[in-house]
Protein backbone atom coordinates (compact mmCIF):
# COMPACT_ATOMS: atom_id res chain seq x y z
CA UNK A 1 0.00 0.00 0.00
CA UNK A 2 1.25 3.40 -0.74
CA UNK A 3 2.26 5.30 1.99
CA UNK A 4 2.25 9.32 2.33
CA UNK A 5 5.31 8.90 5.43
CA UNK A 6 8.91 8.07 4.72
CA UNK A 7 9.75 4.11 4.89
CA UNK A 8 12.77 3.42 7.23
CA UNK A 9 14.47 -0.10 7.41
CA UNK A 10 14.37 -1.53 10.67
CA UNK A 11 18.41 -1.89 10.38
CA UNK A 12 18.68 1.50 10.15
CA UNK A 13 16.39 2.28 12.94
CA UNK A 14 18.32 0.32 15.16
CA UNK A 15 21.77 2.03 14.21
CA UNK A 16 19.85 5.53 15.54
CA UNK A 17 20.24 7.25 18.81
CA UNK A 18 17.62 7.61 20.87
CA UNK A 19 18.32 11.48 20.45
CA UNK A 20 18.52 11.09 16.86
CA UNK A 21 15.10 8.72 16.89
CA UNK A 22 13.05 11.97 18.76
CA UNK A 23 14.38 14.04 15.74
CA UNK A 24 13.08 11.95 13.38
CA UNK A 25 9.78 12.59 11.59
CA UNK A 26 6.74 9.74 11.94
CA UNK A 27 7.91 6.93 9.30
CA UNK A 28 7.01 3.39 8.57
CA UNK A 29 9.72 0.75 9.63
CA UNK A 30 9.86 -1.62 7.14
CA UNK A 31 12.01 -5.53 7.68
CA UNK A 32 13.13 -7.01 4.05
CA UNK A 33 11.04 -4.08 2.72
CA UNK A 34 7.83 -5.22 4.00
CA UNK A 35 6.12 -3.44 6.39
CA UNK A 36 6.09 -3.83 10.13
CA UNK A 37 5.10 -0.90 11.75
CA UNK A 38 3.90 3.11 12.17
CA UNK A 39 6.11 5.06 13.94
CA UNK A 40 4.51 8.14 15.06
CA UNK A 41 6.33 10.87 16.51
CA UNK A 42 4.09 13.78 17.27
CA UNK A 43 5.13 17.38 17.10
CA UNK A 44 2.57 18.39 19.40
CA UNK A 45 0.25 17.62 22.58
CA UNK A 46 -2.44 17.54 20.52
CA UNK A 47 -1.20 15.05 17.98
CA UNK A 48 0.00 12.77 21.07
CA UNK A 49 -3.48 12.77 22.49
CA UNK A 50 -5.12 11.97 18.95
CA UNK A 51 -2.16 9.41 18.01
CA UNK A 52 -2.91 7.69 21.77
CA UNK A 53 -6.61 7.84 20.55
CA UNK A 54 -6.42 5.81 17.37
CA UNK A 55 -4.01 3.03 19.34
CA UNK A 56 -6.61 2.53 21.88
CA UNK A 57 -9.12 1.96 18.92
CA UNK A 58 -6.29 -0.69 17.21
CA UNK A 59 -5.49 -2.14 20.92
CA UNK A 60 -9.49 -3.09 20.86
CA UNK A 61 -9.22 -4.90 17.67
CA UNK A 62 -6.24 -6.73 18.24
CA UNK A 63 -2.55 -7.40 19.69
CA UNK A 64 -1.16 -8.87 22.73
CA UNK A 65 0.88 -7.23 25.35
CA UNK A 66 4.56 -7.68 25.84
CA UNK A 67 4.13 -9.58 29.34
CA UNK A 68 1.33 -11.70 26.86
CA UNK A 69 4.00 -12.25 24.11
CA UNK A 70 6.90 -13.29 27.04
CA UNK A 71 5.15 -15.10 28.55
CA UNK A 72 3.40 -17.26 25.87
CA UNK A 73 6.80 -17.66 24.06
CA UNK A 74 8.72 -18.60 27.24
CA UNK A 75 6.39 -21.66 27.43
CA UNK A 76 7.19 -22.76 23.55
CA UNK A 77 11.42 -22.95 24.37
Amino acid sequence: MATLIPEISYSAWVKLTRDQKKRLKSCELTVDGEYLITVVNPQTDYIRIQTENTAQLGNAVGGETLEQILERDSVRT
